[in-house]
């Protein structure tokens, strides 16, 4: 593992060497942090992840935004504190993916309110932009002389 060019960290699988890392101001720490979700369960990646949201760096916060995202591909699952977080980040932001990724890999019944509400409104807006994108073709085959099918 290298700490300066972040060489290696995606294979970080030792909590206590994140939070040394962390201790000693080292840069990376976000990528390191995709490691984590990588490799270790998700009860030891989650503070983790939550510690590297809060980071100065933006780019860091990004990728460990990433990581919350991967904890949610792999895991089906996340723990309260991680929901928290991406809550208060919000979408539209570097959690947009991770979000995204929540609604997606957990399970509508293990999801909080606010992500449930979220999940409800991420539906009715992707069938409401197929319908009008698909009515909008219609019309644009019947403009130029073309039966709709």
């Amino acid at each position: 593992m290298d700490w300066g060019s972040g060489e290696g960290l995606l294979g970080l699988d030792d909590p206590a060497e994140w939070d040394a890392a962390f201790e000693r101001g080292e840069d990376h720490l976000g990528t390191a942090v995709i490691g984590l979700a990588l490799n270790c369960p998700l009860e030891e990646a989650s503070p983790r992840i939550v510690r590297a949201m809060k980071l100065p760096a933006q780019e860091q916060r990004g990728y460990a935004c990433t990581a919350a995202g991967t904890a949610a591909r792999l895991n089906g699952r996340l723990t309260p504190e991680l929901f928290a977080a991406l809550r208060a980040e919000g979408p539209g932001g570097p959690a947009d993916d991770a979000i995204g990724d929540t609604l997606t890999f957990v399970p509508s019944r293990d999801l909080p309110p606010w992500f449930k509400r979220r999940w409800v409104y991420v539906t009715v807006r992707g069938k409401l932009e197929y319908w009008c994108v698909g009515a909008v073709e219609a019309g644009q085959r019947v403009l130029r002389g073309h039966r709709p099918r």
